[in-house]
């Protein structure tokens, strides 16, 4: 993918992590995805293989938003990163891992593991979920916040594929561009919003 992802794969190989999939490697990743100041997600899309396909659930992808209500919403994130796990005739829904907080993420990304399906190609594996998955399972409480509509016809890029072994290190670099509130505003609205019944 793009060279941010070559560059911390690279500094991995030195540190003698070889294995992306252990959760030592798991844990080295977030760490130094977590302390890259800036990024623009448009170059990561347009460095990356993309797809203008909007069906291959359970994969994650980054790609350019723009929703159709932007002026109703209170905010919305124009760079989602989104596990798609369904499809509807209009777009799809996917979990936008951007809307919690890091800690959160964490937590919401090691309970999806569970949900795996490997295959011997890395840009094959994926998750396999529906959202009765995600209501009944404990160690995936936190999704809920992330839950989105996407409609086909609003996404404004081709949708940028991330291999399984760079979902650690896509979910914590700074690629969410929120509009109309601030970071510190969604999480905190995330926050009281996974604690709901």
């Amino acid at each position: 993918m793009a060279n941010v992802f070559a560059t911390l794969l690279d500094r991995a190989s030195k540190q003698g992590i070889t294995n992306t999939k252990t959760e030592e490697a798991r844990e080295w990743f977030r760490k130094e995805a977590s302390s890259v100041k800036r990024i623009n997600p448009e170059s990561i899309i347009k460095q990356s293989p993309t797809t203008s396909s909007t069906s291959a659930i359970g994969k994650m992808f980054l790609f350019g938003y723009s929703p159709k209500h932007e002026k109703t919403l209170p905010y919305y994130d124009r760079f989602p990163l989104v596990f798609p796990f369904a499809k509807v005739p209009d777009g799809f829904y996917g979990i936008n891992m951007h809307y919690l907080p890091p800690p959160m993420r964490a937590i919401l990304m090691d309970g999806l593991y569970d949900y795996t399906i490997d295959s011997p190609l890395d840009a094959n594996v994926r998750l396999k979920m529906t959202y009765r998955t995600l209501q009944s399972a404990s160690k995936l409480r936190f999704f809920k916040p992330c839950v989105k509509h996407y409609l086909n016809n609003q996404v404004q890029t081709d949708m940028a594929q991330v291999p399984a072994s760079l979902w650690d290190i896509a979910l914590f670099l700074p690629l969410e561009r929120f509009a109309k509130a601030s970071k510190a505003q969604v999480y905190a609205d995330s926050r009281i919003a996974v604690t709901r019944r």
